[in-house]
């Protein structure tokens, strides 16, 4: 079956994946948009597919079918489900089953809505690293996060592990991702690529290469350089041409997703996600990344 989103290179051969240009729908739900309408705006914009944000314990079985059916007639496929699970390494084993419990619940989610993905963000060493040793809090990430992707291996899905630019977080630049996807050591279990957040940890591009064969999603926002803001590209100083260039040396075989916070001026959500999404499309074409 012809694939819209891949093309062979003859002279190298090797397939190139071209990304489709998605949306987290958190970008409408912020700014106080029902989900149909939220849904609906982004594909009336142009964009290639959604990435949803949705606690499955708090999204009742009306709500999923809604979120289903409606990107089905939008014809915008969902990628990836975004999910926070800080409480996978905390230090209380019952706090952890319940979290990899719910982590599950997230994964027969995505199955649901036959995603791609499960983007998992993880926790930060408690106690500035103090009284409970740092290495025990990163063994427990790495053994849930294993058990949770043989779980989705087994419904046909990966998690891709974001990187959080904080201080503490486990995951926070290439380095810790390449040494946790290691020690995990599970197919189902790879990268999920920030731009802001690698400016933010004072990544630069060149260390995405160590990358290679380990990312299936990206994320894509601006800031300021100094907090997390995920504000349209162009509305602060990331410099994105050499990350794009990096992103597609490493041929990710998934989408790109504008992450968009609080706007501040709710009432203009539509010019704000339109923005954001006309900014990126040309940053993602003049990268050879999108048609």
């Amino acid at each position: 079956m012809f694939n819209p989103w891949i093309y062979y290179d003859s002279l190298n051969q090797e397939r190139i994946y071209i990304m489709q240009l998605g949306l987290i729908n958190s970008a409408w739900a912020q700014a106080g948009k029902a989900t149909s309408y939220g849904i609906q705006k982004t594909k009336e914009i142009g964009f290639d597919c959604i990435d949803i944000f949705a606690d499955p314990l708090d999204t009742d079985a009306k709500e999923r079918r809604l979120i289903r059916t409606e990107c089905e007639k939008a014809g915008l496929p969902i990628i990836s489900v975004a999910c926070v699970a800080t409480g996978l390494i905390d230090f209380n084993p019952s706090v952890q089953r319940f979290h990899m419990d719910r982590c599950n619940k997230y994964l027969d989610m995505c199955y649901e809505f036959d995603a791609k993905n499960l983007l998992l963000v993880l926790g930060e060493y408690i106690w500035e690293k103090q009284v409970i040793p740092p290495q025990e809090q990163w063994n427990t990430a790495v053994h849930n996060t294993r058990e949770l992707g043989k779980y989705a291996q087994g419904l046909g899905l990966q998690i891709a592990i974001e990187l959080e630019p904080f201080k503490l977080s486990l995951v926070n630049n290439v380095e810790s991702m390449v040494r946790f996807l290691d020690e995990v050591n599970h197919p189902a279990v790879q990268a999920n690529i920030d731009v802001s957040h690698l400016l933010l940890s004072n990544t630069p591009a060149s260390e995405l290469k160590k990358l290679k064969g380990k990312a299936i999603h990206v994320h894509i926002s601006d800031c300021d350089g100094k907090v997390h803001g995920d504000l349209p590209p162009g509305k602060g100083v990331v410099d994105f041409p050499p990350y794009l260039e990096e992103i597609k040396k490493l041929n990710v075989p998934g989408a790109i997703s504008i992450e968009l916070e609080y706007s501040p001026e709710p009432e203009k959500i539509y010019e704000w996600v339109l923005d954001a999404y006309q900014s990126t499309s040309k940053l993602l074409k003049q990268a050879g990344l999108r048609g």
